[in-house]
């Protein structure tokens, strides 16, 4: 019987039909209730017993390479081949348009490329998250506004529970699991209770950097913020400190760069100050440390943060931010170039 089963194997793989008779007839032969194959299943109630396993081997391989040419040359007439393939005739005559990479996606990329370069890795965490990894642990009061309903998306009964406001969060995960050295980048996207406008909107992404070690000081991320503005706007751009607050880092500053559109000159754009703010950033607050389990006696370090749209914005000019989510074709178009 297995001889039987293989010489039907070897037709099996060389069946060929012409023309939809041709296929039906072929099916007619091999896998009808009276065709080839029901026959063989019928005589292996006489195999003997010893030989059942070896022989319903064969014939289930049989009977599988049998439906699947069959069903191989069945698909070959519905799409219109016989034989070799040929052209699609149903397809459309003009050539379907490629997609591009969202100009935030653009930004992104780039921003971590250049701290690629500067030693920076890519971490990231939940976008549901806890007050300890957004609030507590970065040194943010009872009392502080941005716990209030207003800024903060809370889920429901879950009052510990909330979508992230900033990707700080990430910063306080990396270092209650890694001692130093730390350096690291978080992108991501946040969410924060706002009417949505053509200048704010309930979720954006930010990219944050966070570097801690033995010796680290103020110097240290001016020179980083001053080659990323560089290497991000151009070989012309200047930099400038302000003092700000954060609550997380001390001292606090809030980083601005020569117009992008004037050099500085003064312009609409700039409000005639010469000066664009870009991002904050600070050397992290000693507090922030030991509460993530990092001797702050022993280490130091310094955080910044920016939002991707504000960078985007100054790259490309985009006025109205709710275009970046509007997946509107005729905006997207625009960056085709940039890819």
């Amino acid at each position: 019987m297995i001889d039987r089963i293989k010489a039907l194997l070897r037709q099996v793989e060389t069946l060929e039909a012409h023309s939809a008779e041709e296929l039906e007839a072929l099916r007619i032969k091999y896998l009808s209730k009276k065709g080839e194959i029901p026959s063989l299943i019928n005589d292996f109630r006489d195999v003997a017993a010893e030989q059942k396993r070896e022989v319903g081997k064969f014939l289930n391989e049989l009977k599988e390479k049998t439906q699947d040419r069959i069903n191989e040359l069945k698909e070959r007439f519905e799409q219109g081949q016989t034989g070799n393939r040929t052209f699609d005739l149903t397809r459309t005559a003009y050539p379907a348009p490629s997609g591009t990479r969202h100009p935030l996606s653009i930004v992104k990329k780039e921003i971590c490329d250049i701290f690629g370069r500067l030693g920076f890795s890519i971490a990231e965490g939940p976008e549901i998250e806890d007050d300890w990894h957004v609030f507590s642990a970065l040194n943010f009061a009872e009392d502080h506004p941005a716990r209030d309903m207003q800024d903060t998306f809370f889920i429901r009964h879950h009052p510990d529970v909330v979508l992230r406001t900033h990707t700080s969060s990430v910063q306080t995960r990396v270092m209650e699991r890694q001692q130093p050295p730390i350096r690291i980048i978080c992108p991501g996207r946040v969410y924060r209770n706002e009417a949505i406008s053509y200048r704010a909107h309930c979720f954006f992404h930010q990219v944050e950097a966070l570097y801690v070690d033995t010796n680290v000081s103020f110097a240290d991320l001016k020179q980083v913020l001053l080659f990323f503005a560089k290497e991000m706007f151009g070989a012309n751009t200047d930099i400038r400190l302000r003092p700000s607050y954060f609550p997380f880092t001390e001292p606090s500053a809030e980083m601005d760069i020569s117009c992008v559109l004037c050099g500085g000159k003064g312009c609409p754009f700039c409000k005639h100050t010469g000066w664009v703010e870009i991002l904050g950033c600070g050397m992290v607050d000693p507090n922030v440390l030991d509460n993530c389990g990092i001797d702050s006696q022993i280490y130091s370090g310094y955080a910044l943060g920016m939002g991707i749209e504000r960078i985007t914005n100054l790259k490309y000019l985009v006025k109205d931010l709710r275009m970046f989510s509007e997946n509107d074709i005729r905006f997207l178009q625009q960056f085709e170039a940039a890819n």
